[in-house]
């Protein structure tokens, strides 16, 4: 599972982080980052995360 997330549409609402917290991390500055690692018992988070992305600025790629 790859993440992606559109820096350009993300506006830092924090909704990833809410709730994903062990995969979405926002800096002082807003930015979000990513956790280096993501088990892949953690999609239904992550695919949360990026239902609740009032920006619709996260996505999940399937890795081949």
């Amino acid at each position: 599972m790859k993440i992606v997330v559109d820096r350009d549409l993300c506006e830092s609402h924090g909704q990833c982080e809410y709730v994903a917290a062990e995969v979405f991390h926002l800096d002082d500055d807003g930015e979000v980052h990513l956790a280096a690692t993501v088990p892949e018992d953690l999609r239904a988070k992550v695919q949360l995360a990026a239902s609740v992305c009032p920006a619709l600025a996260i996505r999940i790629e399937d890795e081949s």
